[in-house]
Protein backbone atom coordinates (compact mmCIF):
# COMPACT_ATOMS: atom_id res chain seq x y z
CA UNK A 1 0.00 0.00 0.00
CA UNK A 2 1.51 3.66 -0.92
CA UNK A 3 0.44 6.72 1.38
CA UNK A 4 -0.11 9.53 -1.55
CA UNK A 5 0.82 13.33 -0.04
CA UNK A 6 -0.65 15.74 -2.37
CA UNK A 7 -0.85 19.80 -2.62
CA UNK A 8 -3.46 20.79 -4.95
CA UNK A 9 -2.06 24.39 -4.79
CA UNK A 10 1.05 23.91 -6.21
CA UNK A 11 2.44 25.07 -9.20
CA UNK A 12 -0.29 28.04 -9.31
CA UNK A 13 -2.79 25.44 -9.16
CA UNK A 14 -1.63 22.74 -11.90
CA UNK A 15 -0.96 20.69 -8.74
CA UNK A 16 -4.94 19.43 -9.28
CA UNK A 17 -4.41 18.42 -12.64
CA UNK A 18 -1.35 16.18 -11.62
CA UNK A 19 -2.48 14.59 -8.46
CA UNK A 20 -5.95 13.85 -11.08
CA UNK A 21 -3.31 12.34 -13.35
CA UNK A 22 -1.39 10.55 -10.56
CA UNK A 23 -4.46 9.27 -9.44
CA UNK A 24 -5.86 7.79 -12.90
CA UNK A 25 -2.40 5.93 -13.52
CA UNK A 26 -2.84 4.04 -9.79
CA UNK A 27 -6.05 2.85 -10.14
CA UNK A 28 -5.21 1.75 -14.12
CA UNK A 29 -2.33 -0.27 -12.04
CA UNK A 30 -4.80 -1.37 -9.87
CA UNK A 31 -2.61 -0.09 -6.81
CA UNK A 32 -3.53 0.88 -3.44
CA UNK A 33 -3.03 3.82 -2.04
CA UNK A 34 -4.50 6.26 0.95
CA UNK A 35 -4.72 9.73 0.36
CA UNK A 36 -3.54 11.81 3.36
CA UNK A 37 -3.44 14.89 1.92
CA UNK A 38 -4.69 17.07 4.66
CA UNK A 39 -6.44 20.79 4.35
CA UNK A 40 -3.35 22.25 5.36
CA UNK A 41 0.71 22.16 5.87
CA UNK A 42 0.52 21.39 9.92
CA UNK A 43 -2.19 18.81 9.13
CA UNK A 44 -0.46 17.08 6.15
CA UNK A 45 2.07 16.54 8.52
CA UNK A 46 0.20 15.54 11.52
CA UNK A 47 -1.18 12.52 8.88
CA UNK A 48 1.90 11.15 7.34
CA UNK A 49 3.67 11.14 11.12
CA UNK A 50 0.74 9.11 12.15
CA UNK A 51 0.41 7.22 8.56
CA UNK A 52 3.79 5.69 9.44
CA UNK A 53 3.51 5.16 12.70
CA UNK A 54 -0.05 3.09 11.89
CA UNK A 55 1.18 1.51 8.42
CA UNK A 56 4.70 0.06 6.48
CA UNK A 57 3.96 1.69 3.13
CA UNK A 58 5.59 0.83 0.19
CA UNK A 59 6.51 4.26 -0.58
CA UNK A 60 5.08 7.73 -0.13
CA UNK A 61 3.70 9.73 -3.22
CA UNK A 62 4.66 13.13 -3.03
CA UNK A 63 2.61 15.39 -5.64
CA UNK A 64 4.13 19.42 -5.23
CA UNK A 65 7.02 21.29 -5.24
CA UNK A 66 9.91 21.58 -2.83
CA UNK A 67 7.62 22.68 0.00
CA UNK A 68 6.10 19.30 0.21
CA UNK A 69 9.50 17.52 0.14
CA UNK A 70 10.77 19.89 2.70
CA UNK A 71 7.74 18.60 4.68
CA UNK A 72 7.99 14.56 3.97
CA UNK A 73 12.14 14.32 4.33
CA UNK A 74 11.83 15.71 7.99
CA UNK A 75 9.55 12.68 8.39
CA UNK A 76 11.08 10.00 6.13
CA UNK A 77 14.71 10.56 6.60
CA UNK A 78 16.55 7.90 8.58
CA UNK A 79 13.76 5.37 7.15
CA UNK A 80 13.29 2.49 4.71
CA UNK A 81 10.44 4.43 3.38
CA UNK A 82 11.09 5.73 -0.24
CA UNK A 83 9.86 9.02 -1.17
CA UNK A 84 8.41 9.30 -4.98
CA UNK A 85 8.43 12.71 -5.35
CA UNK A 86 5.95 13.84 -8.80
CA UNK A 87 7.20 17.30 -9.35
CA UNK A 88 4.02 19.66 -9.59
CA UNK A 89 5.42 23.04 -8.12
CA UNK A 90 6.60 26.46 -9.25
CA UNK A 91 10.64 25.67 -8.80
CA UNK A 92 10.55 21.79 -8.65
CA UNK A 93 14.26 22.40 -7.36
CA UNK A 94 14.89 19.04 -6.08
CA UNK A 95 12.93 17.54 -9.19
CA UNK A 96 15.76 19.50 -11.07
CA UNK A 97 18.76 17.29 -9.23
CA UNK A 98 16.93 13.87 -9.35
CA UNK A 99 17.07 14.65 -13.28
CA UNK A 100 12.69 14.23 -13.21
CA UNK A 101 10.63 15.00 -16.06
CA UNK A 102 9.22 18.12 -15.18
CA UNK A 103 7.48 18.00 -18.57
CA UNK A 104 5.57 15.09 -17.86
CA UNK A 105 4.96 14.82 -14.22
CA UNK A 106 3.11 11.80 -13.82
CA UNK A 107 6.64 10.25 -15.71
CA UNK A 108 8.03 9.86 -12.46
CA UNK A 109 5.58 7.38 -11.09
CA UNK A 110 5.85 4.83 -13.63
CA UNK A 111 9.59 5.03 -13.88
CA UNK A 112 9.72 4.66 -9.44
CA UNK A 113 7.31 1.61 -10.25
CA UNK A 114 9.62 0.06 -12.77
CA UNK A 115 13.06 0.68 -10.86
CA UNK A 116 14.98 0.59 -7.56
CA UNK A 117 15.19 3.29 -5.54
CA UNK A 118 18.14 4.67 -4.51
CA UNK A 119 19.71 6.07 -1.58
CA UNK A 120 20.57 9.77 -1.34
CA UNK A 121 22.54 12.21 0.82
CA UNK A 122 20.42 14.95 2.94
CA UNK A 123 21.68 17.89 4.85
CA UNK A 124 20.68 18.61 8.40
CA UNK A 125 20.57 22.03 10.29
CA UNK A 126 18.82 23.09 13.34
CA UNK A 127 17.80 19.75 13.74
CA UNK A 128 16.01 20.23 10.25
CA UNK A 129 16.63 18.07 7.08
CA UNK A 130 17.18 20.42 3.75
CA UNK A 131 17.88 18.36 0.34
CA UNK A 132 18.99 21.10 -1.70
CA UNK A 133 20.56 24.41 -0.73
CA UNK A 134 21.43 26.51 2.69
CA UNK A 135 22.13 29.62 2.56
CA UNK A 136 22.62 32.80 3.91
CA UNK A 137 23.58 36.51 2.42
CA UNK A 138 21.78 38.65 -0.38
CA UNK A 139 19.43 36.27 -1.15
CA UNK A 140 18.41 35.67 2.51
CA UNK A 141 17.88 39.62 2.90
CA UNK A 142 15.39 38.85 -0.18
CA UNK A 143 13.88 36.54 1.20
CA UNK A 144 13.07 38.24 4.43
CA UNK A 145 12.02 41.29 2.16
CA UNK A 146 10.01 39.27 0.56
CA UNK A 147 8.25 37.95 3.12
CA UNK A 148 7.49 41.25 4.11
CA UNK A 149 5.52 42.07 0.96
CA UNK A 150 1.91 41.85 0.79
CA UNK A 151 1.92 40.45 -2.83
CA UNK A 152 1.50 36.57 -3.43
CA UNK A 153 2.99 36.43 -7.49
CA UNK A 154 6.16 35.13 -7.32
CA UNK A 155 7.02 38.78 -9.34
CA UNK A 156 7.25 39.62 -5.16
CA UNK A 157 10.87 38.03 -5.28
CA UNK A 158 11.88 40.02 -8.31
CA UNK A 159 10.81 43.32 -6.80
CA UNK A 160 12.27 42.62 -3.69
CA UNK A 161 15.96 41.54 -5.25
CA UNK A 162 15.70 45.39 -7.24
CA UNK A 163 15.06 46.83 -3.93
CA UNK A 164 17.33 45.32 -1.60
CA UNK A 165 20.85 45.23 -3.89
CA UNK A 166 21.04 48.72 -4.02
CA UNK A 167 21.27 48.48 0.02
CA UNK A 168 23.16 45.28 0.62
CA UNK A 169 26.37 45.63 1.77
CA UNK A 170 28.73 42.10 2.29
CA UNK A 171 29.34 40.92 5.27
CA UNK A 172 32.78 39.54 7.09
CA UNK A 173 32.13 35.31 7.41
CA UNK A 174 34.21 33.07 9.67
CA UNK A 175 33.32 29.81 8.59
CA UNK A 176 35.38 26.14 9.36
CA UNK A 177 34.74 23.02 6.61
CA UNK A 178 35.64 20.20 8.39
CA UNK A 179 37.86 21.98 10.97
CA UNK A 180 39.64 24.44 8.87
CA UNK A 181 38.60 28.03 9.00
CA UNK A 182 37.87 30.28 6.48
CA UNK A 183 37.23 34.06 7.57
CA UNK A 184 35.99 36.61 4.69
CA UNK A 185 33.93 38.78 3.80
CA UNK A 186 31.08 37.60 1.51
CA UNK A 187 28.03 38.70 -0.37
CA UNK A 188 25.89 35.19 -0.32
CA UNK A 189 27.17 31.66 0.99
CA UNK A 190 25.77 28.37 -0.27
CA UNK A 191 26.18 25.09 1.35
CA UNK A 192 24.83 22.79 -1.30
CA UNK A 193 23.61 19.26 -1.09
CA UNK A 194 21.88 19.24 -4.45
CA UNK A 195 22.36 21.42 -7.54
CA UNK A 196 19.56 24.30 -7.43
CA UNK A 197 17.35 26.63 -5.92
CA UNK A 198 15.34 29.50 -7.06
CA UNK A 199 13.54 27.72 -9.45
CA UNK A 200 16.46 26.79 -11.72
CA UNK A 201 19.60 28.25 -10.45
CA UNK A 202 22.55 26.30 -10.38
CA UNK A 203 24.06 27.45 -7.79
CA UNK A 204 26.38 24.74 -6.97
CA UNK A 205 26.16 22.84 -10.48
CA UNK A 206 28.73 20.14 -10.03
CA UNK A 207 27.20 18.77 -6.49
CA UNK A 208 26.92 15.47 -6.59
CA UNK A 209 23.56 14.39 -3.86
CA UNK A 210 25.09 10.73 -3.28
CA UNK A 211 29.06 11.92 -2.74
CA UNK A 212 28.62 12.25 1.28
CA UNK A 213 29.71 15.93 0.54
CA UNK A 214 28.66 19.80 0.85
CA UNK A 215 29.54 21.88 -1.69
CA UNK A 216 30.35 25.52 -0.29
CA UNK A 217 30.26 28.18 -2.70
CA UNK A 218 31.40 31.76 -1.72
CA UNK A 219 31.05 34.96 -3.62
CA UNK A 220 33.48 37.28 -2.48
CA UNK A 221 32.70 41.20 -2.49
CA UNK A 222 32.04 42.53 -6.27
CA UNK A 223 30.54 45.75 -7.31
CA UNK A 224 26.80 45.89 -8.27
CA UNK A 225 27.10 46.52 -11.62
CA UNK A 226 29.30 43.32 -11.67
CA UNK A 227 26.81 41.50 -9.48
CA UNK A 228 24.36 42.14 -12.07
CA UNK A 229 26.59 40.96 -14.80
CA UNK A 230 27.21 37.79 -12.92
CA UNK A 231 23.94 36.94 -11.78
CA UNK A 232 22.37 35.54 -14.70
CA UNK A 233 25.10 33.66 -15.63
CA UNK A 234 23.85 31.43 -12.33
CA UNK A 235 20.96 29.60 -14.34
CA UNK A 236 23.69 28.15 -16.26
CA UNK A 237 26.42 27.70 -13.72
CA UNK A 238 28.92 28.88 -15.23
CA UNK A 239 29.22 32.03 -12.58
CA UNK A 240 31.83 29.28 -10.53
CA UNK A 241 34.53 30.21 -13.26
CA UNK A 242 34.19 33.64 -11.76
CA UNK A 243 37.06 35.00 -10.37
CA UNK A 244 35.62 36.33 -6.74
CA UNK A 245 33.62 32.65 -6.69
CA UNK A 246 35.14 30.04 -4.66
CA UNK A 247 34.12 26.37 -4.38
CA UNK A 248 34.72 24.17 -1.11
CA UNK A 249 33.64 20.62 0.13
CA UNK A 250 32.97 19.33 2.62
CA UNK A 251 30.83 17.18 5.40
CA UNK A 252 30.48 20.05 8.59
CA UNK A 253 30.53 23.13 7.78
CA UNK A 254 29.84 26.12 10.41
CA UNK A 255 29.07 29.79 9.35
CA UNK A 256 28.99 32.78 11.74
CA UNK A 257 27.82 36.39 11.03
CA UNK A 258 25.55 38.76 11.56
CA UNK A 259 23.34 37.36 8.96
CA UNK A 260 20.25 34.69 8.29
CA UNK A 261 20.12 31.77 7.22
CA UNK A 262 17.33 30.06 4.75
CA UNK A 263 17.20 26.20 3.85
CA UNK A 264 14.98 24.99 0.81
CA UNK A 265 12.77 28.05 0.70
CA UNK A 266 12.36 27.93 5.01
CA UNK A 267 14.05 30.35 7.27
CA UNK A 268 16.37 28.75 9.51
CA UNK A 269 17.18 31.93 11.56
CA UNK A 270 20.05 34.26 12.72
CA UNK A 271 23.73 32.41 12.59
CA UNK A 272 25.51 30.80 13.44
CA UNK A 273 24.99 27.76 12.44
CA UNK A 274 26.05 24.46 11.65
CA UNK A 275 25.54 22.25 8.96
CA UNK A 276 26.11 18.83 8.49
CA UNK A 277 25.92 15.82 6.08
CA UNK A 278 23.63 12.68 6.26
CA UNK A 279 24.94 9.99 4.02
CA UNK A 280 22.34 8.14 2.21
CA UNK A 281 19.45 9.58 4.62
CA UNK A 282 16.87 9.62 1.98
CA UNK A 283 15.84 6.92 -0.22
CA UNK A 284 13.97 7.30 -3.12
CA UNK A 285 14.59 7.36 -6.84
CA UNK A 286 17.16 9.07 -9.61
CA UNK A 287 15.83 8.88 -13.14
CA UNK A 288 18.89 7.67 -15.20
Amino acid sequence: MFLLLANPTSGAGQGRNVIADVIKELKAREISFSDISGSSYESAVLNLRSSLKRTNPEAVIVVGGDGMVHLAIQELAGTEVPLILIPAGTGNDFARTMNLDLDLPVASLSYALTHQPTSIDLGRVNGMYFAEILSTGFDSMVNERANRMRIRSKIKYDLAMLLELPVFEPLEYEISVDGRQVTTPAMLIAVANGISYGGGMKICPNSDIQDGLFDLMILEPVSKIEFLKVFPKVFKGTHITHPKVRILQGKKITINSKAIAYADGERIGPLPITAEIAPGALRTWVRA
